[in-house]
């Protein structure tokens, strides 16, 4: 290893100071982490509390759930207990952790079960996780506990295991902030004892959990997921504590593999080994590709086999990385020593060429200077060697003979010659040759090697022909004249290869940097995009003008494929078109055009791949119209906008799947309100209907005339009333289905009123009504059975909520444009906090234990009625005295004459 590089290994990471100075500027986590509920997490977090305190630590209770386990109740003795928050959440009561309290406390301990537990509606925040954060970001410490099958990236998993799908998880950055995780372990056999006591739950809920989740191998299996989720993160503090102390592994408490690749087509083969190895291990590992000075000098076959392998590796669930450097083994060491590896995959030495056979391979280097770190020397198999074929074939890049370089290189040699005859007559003839290389360096950087080595044999020519003596001959008759043009030809050749290499890397770097940047601007594009449309017009855009061709992206639409977007616009496809995009989509592989599939195509189809599977396909044409379509570099920069692309679409699917899903459960809630309704609110009047109509029947003879005629009320009263509920419902389906069509005409608003109390009369009985609307009010152009409806629907909420013999009135009033009819009560008034929702459809305010009866449909339909005759409504409660207003907004009918014009 160089000095350079020794020095560098030997400075702590920036990352790792950076990610430690983190950890100290906040408060300690500590996870109690258990296989399955039962293990003991609780009890064990309050007995190390416990030791805290025995320490002199200030210690608080946060929330802890002993679950009825009296061993565990016993611990709380000793603890002050930090009172829970009380949140009213759907008619019930909720205790959840009171932060603010906690907060204000400011303790040095804190402890919180249960961390992935999902807090009630109108708490701070939706999880007890980010609660957690909080304190932490305020110093406070905290102990927590958690269920190995909480976890969200190993949620999948156990529910492959058992069958049950865990609903409340919290991210695997919430371990990654853990300072320490302690695992709590039980046997299975132990666990299904407790069971069986009685400790875990009650003996009916035990023993379904016996038959159904609480299995030895679910057990033994969420036990192992346990112990190596903590192996893991033990892992990574040790290796951050490395890099932070500068500490040069390896450190072999857990392995690591790295595998060295290039060019060479046993690279695959190399890549597959080491993720055999990775997976008998049980560890990461990474496949290394260190880019020297020689990989600018690499065919296009060359570094797209490079770029296939460093796929392969991401495939089998290795890590990618490239790493800049000046010699293979240097980099591949001090990235192992970074990264605590203990295990180095390199290819055997192959056939050595005549002119390297001096130098010693990077296997020998790795050998040698590993130290510590075991080296794996491969040969490779030529039937494992090749990588997942793309089934395209590549364009051979276009190479043309630059006659204007070689032009250009000739005049830098005439400029080179005619300031040699001006200076011939001050200077040595040996020193002229300096200004013939500066023509060569000139040709290296403007034009390449090429011009270049063109220049240095006609500069050579030059310098002999005018002034290695004798002069105007090719002949030299001085020795010292022929070691002279010896070396200058010799300084002129490796002046301009490494002149010519120099620039090729600069030119190399420049193509990365353009590309790098397209590419990061076009994934900045797709973030900013909301809908399908714009990611499929920017993906095709973005393709047409990187790639120089045209683009069509197609999506499956009804079982089939169809054209979405295309840049220039084109969605005309032929037979054979149509038939190679549906195979490549079927298939996940390429077709077409230049491929192994279909090439009778007159474009190239290749598959949108993500981790699930294909979502659309790419189709690419251009005018060239022989052969295949793409580079090999064209290629690999396809393959990264496709995945860009690919990821977009599916998380445009993605978020449209949650909206259906929202879609779905709010259809499924509507429905569920509404079978309520009907099995609570419309049964109530049908049985006072039947109880009435039946007693009729029965003892009708028996009965006196008032008896009957008092049945005779009822069951009208109740025939209304369930009229009223159907009609309701019926008016709410109109609705939502858009068939409301206001018959708007001129009408005064007092006529109305007075219509809805006369209609309203029996329901208002029992209360005190007045009506002040002035007869001097605009006229407006509404549907006055639908304005009737509504203000009779007010009228029938005012009843319900508003104690008997209290005054219900309505009031109309206007201003310059709009005329406003308030129906007010006196009533309790409505909960603030159901201001916003009580014009939601099934929605009904509860006070208490009282349950009025109804729909909860009246006033989404008072909204839906004054909104589509082109008004508002709103709600308040009063100012002058208990009670609730709604106002009716209606613009007035400018149109109509006012009565003084009529005169």
């Amino acid at each position: 290893m160089s000095d350079d590089n020794r020095e560098q290994a030997g400075r702590p990471s920036p990352e790792a100071l950076l990610k430690k100075a983190r950890s100290e500027m906040r408060g300690r986590l500590k996870i109690f982490l258990g296989a399955a509920p039962g293990v003991g997490k609780t009890y064990e977090m309050l007995v190390s509390g416990h030791a805290k305190i025995a320490d002199g630590a200030d210690v608080v209770i946060g929330v802890v759930e002993t679950h009825g386990r009296k061993e565990t109740q016993a611990l709380l003795a000793g603890y002050e207990i930090i009172p829970r928050v009380v949140i009213s959440y759907k008619g019930r009561s909720l205790d959840e952790m009171d932060i603010d309290a906690i907060l204000a406390r400011k303790p040095d301990l804190v402890l919180v079960d249960e961390l992935a537990h999902t807090n009630a509606e109108g708490s701070r925040h939706p999880k007890r996780y980010l609660d957690v954060k909080e304190l932490l970001e305020r110093g406070i410490d905290v102990y927590s506990t958690l269920n190995i099958q909480h976890v969200e990236s190993l949620n999948d998993v156990v529910q492959q295991i058992t069958r049950v799908r865990v609903r409340e998880t919290v991210p695997d950055s919430v371990i990654d902030l853990a300072d320490d995780i302690e695992i709590i372990d039980l046997t299975p056999d132990d666990l299904i004892k407790r069971l069986h006591d009685g400790k875990v739950y009650m003996p009916g809920t035990a023993a379904r959990a016996l038959t159904n989740y609480f299995t030895s191998g679910n057990l033994t299996a969420l036990r192992e997921l346990a112990l190596r989720k903590t192996a893991q993160r033990v892992d990574d503090q040790l290796l951050t504590h490395m890099q932070a102390n500068a500490i040069s592994g390896p450190w072999a408490a857990s392995d690591r593999v790295l595998v060295s690749i290039d060019h060479q087509p046993r690279s695959a083969a190399l890549v597959r080994y080491a993720s055999r190895m990775a997976s008998r291990l049980r560890s990461p590992w990474a496949a290394v590709y260190v880019e020297t000075n020689h990989a600018v000098r690499l065919t296009d076959v060359e570094a797209d086999s490079v770029a296939a392998t460093l796929r392969l590796a991401e495939q089998l669930g290795g890590e990618a990385v490239t790493l800049p450097g000046r010699e293979c083994s240097e980099e591949l060491l001090r990235y192992a020593a970074a990264n605590n590896v203990t295990h180095i995959v390199v290819g055997a030495p192959g056939k050595t060429s005549w002119w390297k056979w001096w130098e010693r391979s990077d296997a020998d280097a790795l050998i040698r200077q590993a130290g510590e770190i075991s080296v794996h020397v491969i040969s490779g198999s030529e039937r494992d060697s090749r990588t997942a074929p793309s089934g395209v074939r590549s364009a051979t890049p276009a190479k043309s003979l630059d006659l204007r370089a070689y032009a250009l290189a000739t005049v830098y040699v005439a400029v080179a010659l005619l300031v040699g005859v001006v200076l011939d007559q001050v200077l040595d003839v040996r020193n002229l040759a300096l200004v013939f290389l500066m023509s060569v360096l000139t040709s290296a950087v403007l034009h390449g090697l090429r011009p270049a080595l063109y220049s240095s044999l006609l500069g050579a020519f030059a310098f002999n022909f005018f002034f290695l003596p004798p002069r105007y001959t090719l002949t030299i008759s001085d020795p010292e004249s022929v070691l002279a043009l010896f070396f200058f030809l010799g300084v002129a050749l490796i002046a301009s290869n490494l002149t010519a290499t120099v620039q090729r890397q600069a030119a190399a770097a420049r193509r990365r940097a353009r590309t790098t940047e397209d590419l990061y601007l076009f994934s900045k594009k797709l973030a900013g995009t909301g809908t399908l449309d714009d990611v499929l017009w920017a993906t095709a855009f973005q393709l047409a003008s990187m790639l120089k061709v045209r683009a069509v992206l197609l999506l499956p639409e009804q079982g089939s494929i169809a054209v979405k977007a295309g840049y220039p616009p084109d969605d005309t496809l032929d037979d054979a078109d149509i038939a190679a995009a549906r195979w490549a989509w079927e298939h996940n592989h390429a077709a077409g055009r230049g491929a192994d599939t279909l090439p009778g195509a007159k474009r190239l189809y290749v598959p949108l791949r993500t981790g699930r599977a294909a979502v659309g396909v790419i189709g690419l044409d251009s005018d060239r119209r022989d052969g295949p379509l793409l580079t090999p570099e064209q290629q690999r920069l396809l393959d990264a906008l496709a995945d860009q692309a690919a990821l977009a679409i599916e998380r445009i699917q993605l978020v449209a799947d949650v909206d259906r899903a929202r879609l779905a459960a709010e259809a499924d809630r509507l429905r569920s309100a509404l079978l309520t309704s009907i099995s609570h609110d419309l049964k109530t009047p049908l049985a006072a209907i039947l109880g009435a109509a039946g007693t009729l029947r029965d003892y009708l003879d028996s009965m006196t005339a008032d008896d009957r005629l008092d049945l005779l009320a009822t069951i009208v009263d109740e025939s209304e009333r369930l009229h009223r509920f159907i009609a309701n419902l019926l008016d709410m389906t109109r609705l939502e289905s858009g068939a409301m069509e206001p018959n708007a005409t001129p009408h005064f608003v007092g006529d109305i009123a007075g219509g809805a109390l006369r209609r309203g009369a029996k329901i208002l009985a029992h209360h005190k009504t007045e009506m002040t609307v002035a007869s001097d009010l605009p006229m407006v152009r509404v549907d006055a059975v639908l304005l009737e409806q509504v203000l009779f629907n007010l009228l029938d909420n005012a009843a319900k909520y508003s104690p008997e013999s209290s005054t219900i009135t309505i009031t109309g009033r206007a201003n310059a444009y709009n005329v406003f009819v308030e129906v007010s009560d006196e009533g309790q008034g409505i909960p603030p906090a159901d201001l916003e929702r009580i014009f939601d459809s099934f929605y009904r305010v509860r006070k208490g234990d009282q349950v009025r009866a109804g729909t909860g449909l009246g006033l989404s339909i008072c909204r839906g009625f004054v909104e589509a005759m082109g008004g508002a409504i709103s709600a308040e409660n009063r100012s002058d005295r208990c009670g609730a207003r709604f106002t009716v907004q209606l613009p007035i009918a400018n149109d109509i004459p006012k009565l003084d014009d009529l005169k």
